[in-house]
Formats: C-alpha cells, structure tokens, sequence
C-alpha cells in the first residue's frame, strides 16, 4: 500500500483491517484495498470460556503476544469483557525467543493458570517453543486457529477464507473498484481439542465440550 494507490490489493490474512489502516471502514474501504479479516474481536470471550471450561477453577489467565506485531484491539477486548472475579488476566509481552521462555516460566509461578496465545504472527512463527513449554509446565493453552499440536485451538477456518479471496479478484478483474467491495468476516469457525495434549497436561475435557468440538485429535 505504500508502493501504489491504484493497483488493487485483495489481502486476506489481516486481523485489523481499520486498526492497521487498510480501509476506512468494513462496508465503504474507500480506497485501493479490500478482502477478509481472519478475525472478530468478539472471539476473545469465547477464548476464555473455552479455558474455563477445561481449567475449573482458572485463576491466572495468561494473554501472551509481541506488543510490535499483535493487533491492539484483540487485548482491549479481552480486557474488557465481563469475567469471574476470580479469574486474573496478566499480560504476558514477549519479543523474542528468550522471553517466551522466562514471560512463561514467570507466569507458571501462580497454579491453575491457563493461556491464550493472542492472534499475532510472531505468536504463529513460535508456536512450537509456546507448545513445548505449555507441555513442560502442564500448562493449559489455547490457540487461536488450527496448531494440530496445541491443546486447544478455536478459530477461523483459514483455508476458507483464503479460497473466498478469489471471487474478489474475479470481480474486480471483471472492473469493480475494491473500494466498493466491502470487507467480510469469516464465516466458518473451528474447535480443534487434541486428547493425547490433554492427558500430557493431566486434563479431562468435559464430555459437553468434547461433544462440540468439529475435530477431535488423539
């Protein structure tokens, strides 16, 4: 967007669309660029219900993201949303390697805690180290689309929003302007629960939940 401002851009991997300054608004962007937030900001309340549900009582409610890459509103939402008095949000701001280590093992140090690992693409790059470490201090986490080795993962289906891309670029090829096309959000969300993770953390997954889940991974 730096480059052009009358090539059109169809993106498709963006959580903040008006946050980041892509578009003016969702059904008016106004300009050159359009296509499909990967996210809403009202998942983060079915994040930490997900992790009240597997983790009773949750005191300690880690939120771990790189305050240089993580869309802002994502933990302005959870900030903000009506919790249990006993529940505890602690922001957990990582930039490296280094301090996912110590940001981690310095928020153990509470019990009965659980994560959520913000959407963030620093988050996606590491979220092999985060899952070693959820592992290594029986540490409940849930992430925030499809890590097949993760505890928990609840979010957008991102193959669909990629494929959905295409119908963008056939109708501006076609000669509409992306400033006309409104920005759409998902439309398919996933529950992913892995089993064999939760018997690692010593976790028994309620049958409810279980039995809401789209994949069940053992």
């Amino acid at each position: 967007m730096k480059e052009t401002q009358t090539i059109p851009i169809v993106f498709a991997y963006v959580a903040d669309p008006i946050g980041s300054g892509f578009v003016q608004s969702f059904p008016r962007p106004g300009g050159n660029a359009t296509g499909f937030q990967t996210y809403e900001f009202t998942l983060a309340g079915k994040w930490l219900q997900l992790l009240l549900q597997v983790v009773p009582p949750l005191h300690p409610v880690g939120l771990i993201y790189n305050p240089a890459t993580a869309p802002p509103g994502f933990l302005h939402a959870m900030e903000t949303l009506p919790i249990p008095p006993s529940v505890q949000l602690t922001r957990v701001p990582v930039h490296n390697t280094a301090e996912i280590d110590t940001g981690i093992a310095d928020f153990v140090r509470e019990p009965n805690g659980g994560l959520v690992v913000m959407p963030d693409t620093f988050n996606d790059a590491m979220h092999e180290q985060i899952v070693e470490l959820s592992a290594k201090y029986r540490l409940p986490a849930i992430y925030t689309h499809r890590f097949d080795d993760g505890l928990m993962c609840y979010g957008p289906d991102l193959s669909d929003v990629l494929g959905r891309t295409a119908s963008y670029v056939d109708r501006i090829l076609k000669g509409e302007k992306p400033g006309d096309l409104p920005v759409q959000a998902p439309t398919k969300y996933n529950l992913i629960i892995n089993l064999s993770i939760a018997e690692v953390l010593g976790l028994k997954i309620p049958p409810d939940l279980l039995a809401t889940a789209d994949e069940v991974l053992y």
